[in-house]
């Protein structure tokens, strides 16, 4: 009696089987995988957040598609820093990237057609596809010390499917490898969507969390304008507020494609009026609390990728793999097993937890995923303990 798009496993597997049954048991575990920044110790100004919660003008209700356009006012003045310069009828509100997927998924595709998605990234894509009826074409991130987008097979997928692929989806940064795209490779990424009429759709949620100065990537994506591009971010990461569900999308392109795109999401956004008038108007209190934020969180992460690099010494068979920005690393470990094999040996016999690459749908065994979000004491003893398992296994 269910759609066979909900037609999910529902058995857990065995790493979250064996975590859970730690926390039953009162195992303290050591999360090297903890990407939630409420639970991380960072000093967040709550009674700013919350009177901006208060705001008496959320009990007058103006529904409005695309959201309050003060809130929209206030998400292209964090682009106007980015010298990027968008009129709010740009900007659709929501209650999540993911959201803000549906609606351009659903803005772009018919039932069974595709989207372009890079491999390895972050599983909620399968999901997302899923649900809006699509199916799934990967191109390859190719690692020759550092990611880079494999142009060549990304052409070769799109020219060898039989399916009609609708849009080139890309992370910037990529979640968990931390490449961003470069301007390079998104003058390829603009000829293939203008010849294959393609639309461009961006994830930049972790795009303020670089690890070094521009070295030739790109900066937003907001502005582009050569083709249809959708370009989605949201306080989750950028003012490390995931709780307050509020994201939004931004439609650039050409003229005529772009007054189309609007008014089409327009009736998609009016359907649903998703965002709630409390969090609209809160949008600008929140969005400037990332000032405070995001230094903490940069500290935070390179301090333990630094400690890190000093950690893997070349007598260990453990190398982190490079990485521009975000919130993740990648170690490459030998291959002596399945890294979930691993990553069940570490929990069950060290109490560290960690990610398998295959959940990320890294090609090979010999890949673990670890946040650098932990705090200090808690990273630098999982990542020993981590240490002298590999090193006995190998």
């Amino acid at each position: 009696m269910f759609a066979l798009r909900t037609g999910w496993s529902l058995t857990p597997n065995r790493l979250s089987k064996l975590l859970e049954e730690h926390h039953q048991q009162g195992v303290q575990v050591l999360d090297l995988t903890e990407s939630n920044p409420t639970r991380c110790g960072f000093d967040f100004d709550a009674g700013e957040i919350l009177r901006a919660l208060a705001d008496p003008r959320s009990m007058i209700y103006e529904p409005d598609p695309r959201g309050l356009l003060h809130a929209r006012q206030a998400v292209a003045s964090y682009y106007a820093e980015r010298s990027i310069h968008l009129d709010p009828a740009q900007i659709f509100l929501t209650t999540s990237t993911s959201e803000a997927y549906s609606y351009v998924f659903r803005l772009l595709a018919n039932s069974g057609d595709a989207i372009l998605v890079p491999r390895p990234s972050y599983p909620l894509f399968d999901f997302l596809a899923g649900l809006n009826d699509l199916d799934l074409i990967p191109y390859p991130l190719a690692y020759h010390d550092g990611w880079r987008i494999d142009l060549e097979r990304l052409a070769s997928s799109l020219n060898s499917t039989t399916r009609k692929a609708r849009a080139i989806l890309v992370v910037h940064p990529n979640n968990p490898t931390g490449s961003f795209v470069t301007r390079d490779e998104l003058q390829s990424l603009l000829k293939y969507c203008r010849d294959s009429e393609l639309a461009l759709v961006v994830d930049e949620v972790f795009a303020d969390y670089a690890f070094a100065p521009d070295d030739g990537r790109m900066g937003s994506h907001a502005g582009v304008s050569d083709v249809l591009t959708f370009t989605l971010s949201g306080l989750s990461k950028i003012s490390a507020l995931p709780q307050m569900k509020l994201a939004w999308v931004v439609v650039n392109g050409p003229a005529e494609t772009l007054r189309q795109a609007q008014a089409r999401l327009e009736i998609i956004a009016d359907t649903y009026l998703s965002v709630s008038s409390p969090l609209a108007n809160a949008l600008p209190v929140m969005l400037e609390s990332r000032r405070d934020l995001q230094p903490q969180i940069l500290e935070r992460t390179r301090t333990n990728l630094n400690w890190l690099d000093a950690h893997l010494s070349p007598s260990l068979p453990i190398s982190r793999l490079r990485t521009e920005g975000g919130w993740y690393a990648v170690l490459k470990v030998p291959a002596t097993q399945a890294d979930e094999d691993c990553a069940i040996e570490l929990l069950s016999r060290d109490a560290v937890f960690v990610h398998p690459g295959h959940f990320y749908d890294f090609s090979s065994n010999g890949f673990l995923v670890i946040s650098l979000l932990p705090p200090p004491e808690v990273f630098r003893e999982g990542i020993r303990r981590l240490s002298v398992r590999i090193a006995r296994r190998a």
